[in-house]
């Protein structure tokens, strides 16, 4: 076997950003992740990936490079990462927790995490299916797609508390505002489409 080259410690912070969402709380990788910004960037754009790096709300992440930003025969690249449509429950449960985590924003002051248990989602999850009558099948229907949701790191179940999950920030950085706003209009307008609308990524999207 071929000698290794030698290490680098960029490659923690490259692995861990092939597998998902940095936060600026996980150290060392974050230090690592911020020492090594210019090579990391630049590695991952000869694989046609742009790394974003959110210091202010103290994220980062990876996102496939448009077609249109490909060019130079970078646009021959196969892709990493392919899109795949949330569906259009977990669409609806999307712009719930996106609505909950901008409410935290404005109005918790005194906690550091935004938590909400599942019963006060459900309350919210049934106006959307005024047609199904059977509470049982609803919930269902919400826990799984809370653990869709959980598999893109969007939430995170609480340990110590039963029922209770936390909306992590890439939440907020994969629906923006302006994503929002469109999305809940089109709910308002019972527009079954709207699982075309949201373009995320799912763990499989690595393998």
């Amino acid at each position: 076997m071929d000698e290794m080259p030698e290490f680098r410690e960029r490659g923690i912070a490259a692995v861990r950003l092939l597998q998902g969402v940095i936060y600026a709380d996980e150290e060392p990788v974050w230090a690592i992740l911020l020492e090594n910004e210019i090579d990391l960037a630049d590695y991952f754009y000869l694989i046609g990936l742009h790394l974003v790096i959110d210091r202010a709300e103290g994220l980062a992440y990876l996102k496939q490079l448009d077609e249109h930003e490909l060019s130079g025969g970078y646009e021959r690249l196969p892709k990493l990462f392919r899109k795949s449509p949330l569906g259009y429950e977990a669409t609806i449960l999307c712009v719930l927790l996106r609505d909950e985590y901008r409410r935290f924003e404005d109005e918790d002051l005194d906690n550091q995490r935004c938590v909400v248990s599942l019963d006060s989602l459900f309350e919210l999850w049934e106006s959307f299916f005024s047609s199904v009558s059977d509470e049982i099948q609803l919930r269902k229907s919400l826990v799984k797609s809370m653990n869709q949701l959980e598999k893109l790191k969007f939430v995170q179940a609480v340990k110590q508390s039963k029922d209770s999950w936390e909306i992590k920030k890439i939440l907020k950085a994969r629906v923006t505002v302006e994503q929002l706003e469109d999305l809940r209009n089109r709910l308002h307008n019972r527009n079954n489409s709207i699982d075309q609308d949201i373009d995320l990524l799912s763990d499989e999207d690595t393998n």
